[in-house]
């Protein structure tokens, strides 16, 4: 049913929105803007940071414009001098106890904070006092936790929360309040699965990813070393806000071009690894079709959601796929066949991976993806922000540049079924493209995922008939989802599946805790998941070839090297296994 209209006057402007509208959104239909700190939109909506205060003719106090719903005939002041005092204090009160060393942070020039401060004209903190204590930890691989440029905003929490995985809380009262995980323990020692969403909903630095930059430029100015650089498929969809474009823009001939002048050796796309997990992870799941294995099989793409697994819900690791990620697959080929192809030994090879994840950090320093040799497949693993900031280091006009593609040699060739990989419900469809050739069905079945749960279809599944047999599949992204949709499968409630695809950040990777960070107030106008994946699907129609089994070097690679798909060889350097892990921080607290 639809809300009633209610007419409100804010600032002078009439305007006629919907009775569930919070002020803060009636502002924005009038085209004015309050400012806001704790607040972000689907996420985080409690008024505790009280920046978005306004007047409100007939109530007591200031309101928080967030949380306060409209009524018919209010009459809202967002701009009196009264409210511009307020916000001012509360926003000198926050810095008062804020690391304001803004020079040296990671958000520098993209820090909600500091644009409130520069918003409001605050030169000087005229509250002074004992900073509260802070908590530097950088002990995980993947995300660094700096209490003190903390805020206290509750984002963090909230995002980890709606993740379904609640490691961020409050800790203590008062004065002493600090955001971490239970006990105060550090990240590494944590049930996280750093899918990086605290990171992307953070307004200011207090979390960020561990950088890896000066490894990278490291190994490119180590004349011993031979660097190869490889890109996610949801980079391209997002690097280009770093630079100013819009949210969506398709930068990969830029993206490609910017890659080629860091002075790396050799540049691929992780499009390529892309196409070969559809090869051995489309075999693996006829292979367990046709002989009774274990179904449904799921995706095993996504870092965060094995980690999810192995912590939340280790009874389904023999449903995983086998398959390592694109990234460690062309990884380990690198280190192989690259390799040998070019007599380098690999011991002198580095492999950088540019992700638009955070978990991958420690993906790649998971034990089972170190070779008989001791190498990892990769090396450095930097994200869509990282690589940016080398772009930016480097001195170069990313918008200027010309367009441009991956090196064409060996691993350089990719398809549309590659591409979509980034964006929810591409490994499904990219499995399925292959799957369909395989079984003989000349065209894919027309078919539309039906709605499971939620208006934003977290989770979604379809029924195919494939040479002549009904399959169910099902997608779901974000770990709230994948909880849903597998507590239905152990109680028996959805257990006719086959196949699963499941992403560990709601949207797919174009929304990785390692891409562009957008502004809490840009959030509330775009879906940056679905401008994000359009860039995607708009590479997969442009391109010559967009079934995985079409790849020529994919073929040549399994012809050469590899043999058959899910042989001993391609079993031997592209496939991995997982392990249960322990939730309980009881081990830690007794070192």
């Amino acid at each position: 049913m639809a809300d009633n209209m209610v007419n409100v006057t804010i600032d002078g402007v009439k305007v006629s929105v919907p009775s569930s509208y919070t002020v803060l959104e009636a502002a924005r239909a009038a085209g004015i803007k309050i400012p806001t700190l704790c607040f972000l939109k689907d996420v985080n909506q409690i008024g505790a940071c009280r920046v978005c205060l306004v007047e409100v003719e007939g109530a007591r106090a200031l309101a928080a414009a967030c949380v306060m719903p409209v009524n018919e005939g209010m009459v809202v002041h967002t701009n009196s001098a009264k409210v511009r005092q307020t916000r001012k204090n509360t926003l000198e009160m926050i810095l008062s106890d804020h690391n304001v060393d803004c020079l040296s942070c990671i958000r520098n020039g993209n820090c909600e904070l500091q644009s409130l401060t520069e918003e409001y004209g605050i030169r000087k903190v005229t509250f002074k006092g004992i900073k509260s204590q802070s908590v530097l930890d950088d002990k995980s691989f993947s995300i660094v936790r700096d209490g003190s440029k903390c805020v206290k905003c509750g984002r963090c929490v909230a995002a980890c929360k709606k993740q379904s995985i609640g490691v961020l809380s409050f800790l203590n009262r008062g004065f002493e309040t600090s955001v971490g995980p239970a006990y105060d323990i550090s990240m590494a020692d944590a049930p996280c699965i750093y899918c990086g969403q605290c990171i992307v909903s953070c307004p200011v630095g207090a979390l960020h990813e561990k950088e890896e930059t000066d490894k990278v430029w490291d190994a490119i100015n180590d004349p011993s070393k031979h660097v190869v650089m490889q890109v996610a498929p949801a980079v391209r969809a997002g690097i280009g806000e770093e630079f100013g474009l819009p949210i969506g823009t398709r930068a990969t001939g830029k993206m490609f071009a910017a890659m080629h002048r860091l002075g790396v050796d050799k540049v691929y796309d992780t499009n390529f690894g892309a196409d070969l997990t559809i090869m051995e992870e489309g075999t693996e799941l006829l292979g367990r079709l046709k002989n009774g294995g274990v179904l449904p099989m799921i995706t095993s793409c996504s870092p965060g959601w094995i980690r999810f697994c192995e912590f939340y819900f280790p009874e389904f690791i023999p449903n995983l796929s086998s398959c390592k990620s694109p990234h460690e697959m062309e990884g380990a080929l690198i280190k192989t066949y690259y390799a040998e192809k070019n007599g380098i030994d690999p011991k002198d090879i580095v492999v950088v991976s540019v992700m638009p994840c955070t978990s991958k950090k420690t993906e790649a320093a998971r034990e089972q993806l170190v070779n008989k040799d001791g190498l990892r497949d990769v090396d450095i693993v930097l994200t869509t922000r990282e690589l940016a900031r080398m772009i930016k280091q480097a001195g170069l006009n990313f918008n200027s540049l010309p367009d441009e593609g991956p090196d064409t040699d060996l691993l350089g060739e990719y398809t549309g079924a590659g591409v979509i990989f980034g964006a929810t419900g591409g490994v499904m469809e990219a499995a399925l493209r292959t799957v369909a050739d395989i079984l003989e069905e000349k065209d894919l079945p027309n078919f539309e995922y039906t709605q499971v749960r939620g208006v934003e279809a977290d989770v979604k599944e379809a029924t195919l008939t494939l040479a002549g047999k009904e399959i169910k599949v099902a997608v779901a992204h974000s770990t709230a989802a994948a909880r849903e949709l597998l507590t239905k499968i152990k109680n028996g409630e959805a257990n006719d599946y086959a196949f699963i695809e499941i992403m560990g950040c709601s949207g797919g990777c174009v929304c990785g805790g390692g891409q562009p960070i957008v502004p809490a107030q840009d959030l509330m106008d775009i879906d940056i998941r679905a401008e994000r994946a359009k860039a995607l699907y708009e590479e997969d129609k442009v391109m010559p070839e967009r079934k995985s089994h079409k790849n020529s070097q994919v073929m040549q690679l399994y012809k050469d090297f590899l043999g058959e798909p899910n042989g001993h060889k391609a079993h031997e350097l592209l496939h991995t296994t997982y392990g249960q892990r322990e939730i309980s921080p009881d081990s830690v607290l007794e070192k």
